[in-house]
C-alpha cells in the first residue's frame, strides 16, 4: 500500500503538532507555512497539563515539563496590589497531574518541528484550498506557487481567519471581536523578585509570569474599539493603561523596547461550526475554534487537536469515518472551552465600579474559602487526557477516552 500524503497548511502549533503526530503514524507530511521562515510571531505560550499529555504522544511532554518556572504562590491582585487570591504550584499540580509551563513560542515551535524531517517544512510557500475532495473518492487539492498539489489528506491550521475554513464553510460568519485587544512583551527579569500574577482592574487585565530562562513575560489586556492603536507607541500606551499599577507593573513596562510590545486585537468564534471537516480536509486550532485568551486554552486545544487527529485517520482506516470521528470528539470540547473564554472574558470586559467591586469580592471570597474553588476554573480542562497510551507514567496507564463534561449549550454541536 502506498504510504498516504497529508499536507498541512499553515506551520504554527497546531499545524506542527498534527505533522508530527501524522508522520510518526505512518504519513507522509509537508507543511506550507507562508512566512519565509518559521520564526513564530508572538511571545509567550502557556501549557498546561492537557497540552502535556498531548505532547507525551509525540514525545515532548517531558521536555516541555522539565521548563516549568512557577514555584511556590501566585494569583490574582488588584491593581493597587492587593491579592484577590492566591494559588499554589503545588496544589495546580497536584489537582491536574502536573505544572503549568509558560515558554517562548519560538522554543516550542524548534522542538516540535524538530520532529519533522527538514524536506517536511516548506516556507515562503502561500497556499490555498482548491478541492476539499472526497472521503472516499477524489484526492484533495492546494494550489501552490508551484502548482496545484493532491493529498489524501489536507489539514487547515492557518489560524484565526482561516480561507480553508471559508471554503469549507462560507455560510459561517467566522470569529467576531471580543470587545478587547491585548498586548504581549518580553523583559529581562527586573532586580526585585516577585510572586507570578494576574492583576484585574476595570476593563483591563495585566499579568507577569516567569520564564525559566529569567526573562519576564508580560501580557496586557483592554477594552477598546476595534482596530484601535495608539498614536505613538504601543509601550506608551501600556504607561497611560498601566503605569499606576502596582509593581512589578511599572517597571516591566518601563523596561520594555518601544517596538518590542506586540498589540492584536482578539477575535473568537462563539457561534462553532457545523462541523471540523469536509471531503478530506479537516481543521485544527483557531482556524476551527478561535477563542478569547482568557483561559490561555487556544494553543493547548490546537495541540490536543493534532493528536486527537492523528488518532483517528491512522494509515490503513476509514478517512470518512476517522474525521467524522475527530468531529464528533473535538466539537464539543472545544466549544465548551470557548465559551467558557468567553465567559471569562466578560468578566474581565467589567468596567462599572460597582460591578468590578462585586466581582473582586467574589474572587477573595472564593480564595479564602480555599484555592480548590479557584483551580475549578481548570476542572474538566487542565485534566484531559489523550486518547490513547502514552510513554509518561502517570498520565495514561490505559487508552482511554477523552474527558469533558457534556452540558445543554454544547450538546447539539455534538450532533
Amino acid at each position: 500500500m502506498d504510504t498516504p500524503r497529508a499536507v498541512i497548511i499553515g506551520g504554527g502549533v497546531g499545524g506542527l503538532t498534527a505533522a508530527v503526530a501524522l508522520h510518526r503514524s505512518g504519513w507522509q507530511v509537508t507543511v506550507l507555512e507562508r512566512a519565509d521562515s518559521m520564526e513564530p510571531v508572538g511571545a509567550g505560550i502557556s501549557l498546561a497539563p492537557n497540552a502535556q499529555r498531548a505532547l507525551d504522544v509525540i514525545g515532548l511532554g517531558d521536555e516541555i515539563r522539565s521548563l516549568a518556572a512557577w514555584q511556590g504562590e501566585g494569583g490574582m491582585r488588584s491593581p493597587d496590589g492587593r491579592w484577590l487570591s492566591r494559588t499554589d504550584s503545588a496544589a495546580a499540580a497536584d489537582r491536574f497531574g502536573g505544572p503549568l509551563v509558560l515558554l517562548h513560542r519560538a522554543t516550542l515551535i524548534d522542538r516540535v518541528a524538530a520532529g519533522l524531517p527538514a524536506s517536511a517544512v516548506r516556507t515562503g510557500c502561500p497556499a490555498h484550498l482548491v478541492d476539499p475532495g472526497t472521503a472516499g473518492g477524489r484526492p484533495a487539492v492546494i494550489g501552490t506557487p508551484d502548482g496545484p498539489v493532491e493529498a489524501d489528506l489536507v489539514i487547515g491550521a492557518d489560524g484565526i481567519h482561516s480561507a480553508v475554513r471559508g471554503v469549507l464553510f462560507p455560510d459561517h460568519p467566522g470569529p467576531s471581536y471580543a470587545g478587547f485587544t491585548a498586548w504581549r512583551v518580553l523583559v529581562p527579569a527586573p532586580a526585585e523578585p516577585f510572586a507570578p500574577h494576574e492583576t484585574w482592574g476595570r476593563g483591563a487585565l495585566w499579568g507577569s509570569q516567569p520564564f525559566k530562562d529569567g526573562r519576564i513575560y508580560a501580557y496586557a489586556a483592554a477594552v477598546a474599539p476595534a482596530g484601535a492603536r495608539a498614536d505613538d507607541d504601543e509601550r506608551a500606551e501600556l504607561l497611560r493603561r498601566f503605569g499606576d499599577w502596582h509593581q512589578p507593573v511599572p517597571g516591566i513596562i518601563a523596561a520594555a523596547e518601544p517596538g518590542g510590545v506586540l498589540r492584536d486585537d482578539v477575535h473568537q468564534m462563539t457561534d462553532p461550526l457545523p462541523a471540523f471537516h469536509r471531503g478530506r480536509t479537516v481543521l485544527v486550532g483557531d482556524a476551527a475554534h478561535a477563542m478569547a485568551p482568557t483561559l490561555g486554552q487556544g494553543g493547548n486545544q490546537a495541540i490536543e487537536d493534532a493528536v486527537v487527529l492523528a488518532h483517528h485517520v491512522a494509515p490503513g482506516t476509514d478517512l470518512g469515518a476517522g474525521l467524522a470521528a475527530y468531529t464528533a470528539d473535538r466539537l464539543p470540547r472545544t466549544t465548551a472551552v470557548v465559551r467558557k473564554a468567553a465567559q471569562v472574558s466578560r468578566l474581565m470586559r467589567l468596567s462599572g465600579p460597582v460591578s468590578v467591586a462585586v466581582r473582586d469580592f467574589v474572587m477573595s471570597t472564593a480564595s479564602r474559602l480555599g484555592p480548590g474553588l479557584v483551580l475549578r476554573t481548570f476542572d474538566g480542562i487542565a485534566d484531559w487526557r489523550p486518547p490513547g497510551p502514552t510513554y509518561a507514567a502517570g498520565t495514561n496507564d490505559a487508552p482511554v477516552r477523552p474527558r469533558w463534561t457534556i452540558t445543554d449549550e454544547n450538546r447539539d454541536a455534538r450532533r
